[in-house]
């Protein structure tokens, strides 16, 4: 989870008002963040990371001067238009094909702004770019490079320039097999054989997206102009971070100016800070809440959460959401709001009106039992997917696939059946782990699904658990004494072993697990053959138990 720090005197000053740090801590959680840690004149928080117009202090202090009071109702963002274009040729549309921009104008940065400027693109490189894949930042000190700004991509060594914290030159691909940044994030352009750049009308590098940006465009304290450029696969990524990122600005005291983005087909403005619409019921509001607002009551709490609502019925009201919520995307969302304008600590709990209260079910009983038994015996739990293939389910175990419960549309291979034992994905977790030490002693309590004896035509899920012992002397005496140790734990004792041939297992060193004259697991030695299918050189003992017969 992202973590910010709160500066007592700059979340003041964004405030307008005195706060102490007690005060902080005491109203912060109310709009959903997590006191991490206080000192004297910090608090350090931690928000969700649906909420990534928390990733500035500038962020923070708007929302909380909504549930304070200060300032209700939505933030008023004037965008000036500028005459700056960013011209994107047609080379970049198989890299990294959309790019947005913006000017800021008249900020002042001071000493603490700089550090979380750059902390806040991160988190949005993170947040919304999914580490700079979906989108990625460039934020550049305007007055050091001259308009219009061109966006295209180039082969790896048409463009040297001085990337940022370095003093020497570079082309494009010396910086992804030198530069620190171009070593993490090298993957994400690496398959291309042209990459993108950003440049000036004079040829200078403003930045390689995703990469790094140039030096020569550097922001610091004394930066008054700024502009910003986002690239990315999918332009809605990147036109969300714009508008999180210049609102944040605009509140940090700069003047917004918008870039003229000249595709080779169309002209975007940006940044677009245009309010989003959505209707809210106040019945469903109140349902869910447990509460009876009138719609002036509704509409307090939405302003008080830097929204806006007029009414448009007795029960429906039109909301209206400023461009930095990204996050509000249902009816439920806003109900959300409304619970956070209202205030949760005017909430009064309730028990619920049914009768009875819940316990656990019994198949989850057992599995906790079965664990702890396990554990306890000095086995390691596994857990796979339910899903499967047929090679490994049957072919590698030497079994026949009769009746397979396949899916109609795999997307892979890899998962195109549904398991009916456990013990062929306990071999498969024994061969990727043939480098660790041994003995290896695994096991799995899980769901498979097999098709219902008494309806060929129906499924039914039944809870197995199947255990390995790998390592150069097992045998079937070792293994049994595992599944034995297991049965009389769970209080089975009228069990028998009964031998039988299983292709699965060594001939003479299998049996039948029987409880009651129905057979219930198998346990044995396995057969060379499906230990040379998975590449396995150790001698392994296995059982498999169905539990739902225990349950019953």
């Amino acid at each position: 989870m992202p973590v910010i720090t709160l500066d007592q005197n700059r979340f003041c000053k964004l405030v307008g008002r005195k706060l102490e740090v007690d005060d902080m801590t005491k109203w912060l959680p109310w709009l959903g963040l997590d006191i991490e840690e206080t000192g004297p004149n910090y608090v350090k928080v931690e928000y969700n990371p649906n909420r990534m117009d928390f990733s500035s202090q500038a962020g923070i202090a708007r929302a909380f001067c909504g549930l304070m009071e200060w300032e209700t109702g939505l933030p008023k963002y004037e965008v000036h238009s500028g005459n700056i274009a960013l011209n994107v040729e047609p080379t970049v549309s198989k890299v990294r094909p959309y790019v947005v921009g913006a000017v800021i104008r008249d900020i002042d940065l001071d000493y603490d702004a700089v550090p979380e400027l750059m902390e806040m693109q991160e988190d949005l490189h993170w947040g919304i770019g999914r580490d700079r894949r979906k989108a990625s930042i460039g934020v550049h000190n305007l007055d050091a490079v001259k308009p219009p700004f061109t966006y295209k991509a180039v082969p790896p060594d048409a463009i040297s320039f001085v990337p940022l914290a370095k003093e020497e030159e570079m082309t494009l691909g010396e910086v992804l097999e030198r530069h620190e940044k171009g070593v993490v994030y090298r993957h994400l352009v690496d398959w291309a054989h042209l990459y993108p750049v950003i440049v000036d009308r004079n040829g200078d590098v403003l930045s390689f997206p995703p990469i790094i940006n140039g030096e020569l465009t550097r922001v610091g304290n004394s930066t008054r102009n700024l502009f910003i450029d986002i690239t990315g696969p999918d332009l809605n990524s990147v036109s969300e971070s714009l508008n999180i990122l210049t609102t944040a600005l605009k509140d940090m005291g700069g003047t917004l100016e918008s870039v003229q983005v000249m595709y080779p087909d169309e002209t975007l403005v940006t940044p677009d800070l245009s309010v989003q619409k959505m209707r809210l019921r106040i019945r469903y509001a109140n349902k869910l809440l447990g509460l009876n607002l009138t719609s002036e009551e509704v509409i307090r709490c939405l302003r008080k959460c830097r929204l806006d609502a007029k009414p448009l019925n007795r029960n429906v009201l039109e909301v209206f959401i400023p461009p930095y919520r990204i996050d509000i995307l249902h009816e439920v969302d806003l109900v959300e709001e409304v619970s956070i304008g209202y205030g949760y600590y005017r909430l009064n709990p309730t028990l619920p009106k049914a009768v009875t209260t819940g316990k656990s079910n019994k198949a989850s009983e057992m599995s906790n039992h079965v664990r702890q038994i396990m554990v306890g015996l000095g086995f390691i739990e596994m857990m796979n997917f339910i899903l499967t293939n047929e090679e490994n389910q049957y072919e590698k175990m030497r079994l026949k696939a009769e009746k397979v419960i396949r899916l109609a549309n795999p997307t892979s291979a890899e998962y195109s059946t549904v398991r009916e034992l456990l013990l062929p994905c306990l071999m498969r977790n024994l061969a990727e782990n043939k480098h660790e030490s041994y003995p290896q002693r695994i096991f799995e309590v899980s769901d498979v699904l097999r098709f219902d004896e008494k309806a060929e035509t129906r499924t039914c899920r039944e809870l197995h658990v199947s255990a390995a012992t790998s390592h150069p002397s097992a045998n079937f005496t070792e293994i049994r004494s595992y599944a034995e140790a297991l049965l009389r734990n769970l209080s089975v004792t009228n069990f028998v072993l009964k031998a039988i041939s299983h292709p699965s297992f060594i001939e003479g060193r299998v049996a039948s697990v029987q409880c009651d004259g129905k057979e219930i697991g198998i346990v044995g030695e396995v057969h060379p053959e499906v230990l040379n299918n998975f590449e396995l050189e150790n001698p392994t003992g296995a059982f498999e138990i169905n539990l739902e017969e225990i349950i019953r």
